[in-house]
């Protein structure tokens, strides 16, 4: 079995995983052996077979770690971030004068990261008042922040469909 997961390719690491697996796999299926069948070699060779061709397969759909980029750049900032770092006082100001339980929830989740049900979990609350509370105060927010002369639009960050780097999809 050795010298077969050596031929197959691979490190002589990866070779003794496929051998120990094999070997995993034979005592599992032992019952099903049946020497009218196949000879205790055949057996022993179609398992070892099956079960490096399932780790090639499986190797084949890794990504190589020579293919993953190592350096990551700084994305170019279609907003200057002084802006933003002003928008997000006037934004968290807003943020305090909703209600406490609407603060509560859309602090869950936008600096946790919570879903309206792990939210709900999480509070105790129904999912339902989850919900309630997120959407009244977004409404609340976004009223808020437009009286303060910040436009959401103005601060969208351009995702796969704004080709042009800023406004709405589409324009």
């Amino acid at each position: 079995m050795w010298s077969l997961a050596r031929r197959l390719g691979g490190p002589a690491s990866d070779a003794e995983d496929a051998v120990q697996e094999i070997f995993i796999d034979l005592w599992r299926s032992a019952a099903r052996f049946d020497p009218s069948i196949a000879s205790e070699t055949t057996f022993v060779a179609m398992i070892a077979r099956r079960r490096l061709i399932d780790r090639g397969r499986r190797r084949m759909r890794r990504p190589e770690s020579a293919m993953i980029e190592e350096t990551v750049s700084a994305p170019d900032l279609p907003f200057d971030p002084v802006e933003i770092g002003e928008a997000a006082r006037i934004a968290d100001a807003a943020i305090k004068e909703l209600r406490p339980e609407q603060q509560r929830v859309l602090r869950m989740a936008i600096h946790q990261g919570y879903s309206h049900e792990q939210i709900s979990t999480a509070t105790g609350l129904p999912l339902g008042t989850v919900k309630t509370h997120a959407r009244r105060g977004l409404i609340r927010l976004r009223q808020s922040l437009a009286d303060s002369g910040i436009a959401p639009e103005n601060f969208r960050v351009p995702g796969p469909d704004t080709a042009s780097g800023g406004g709405k999809p589409g324009e």
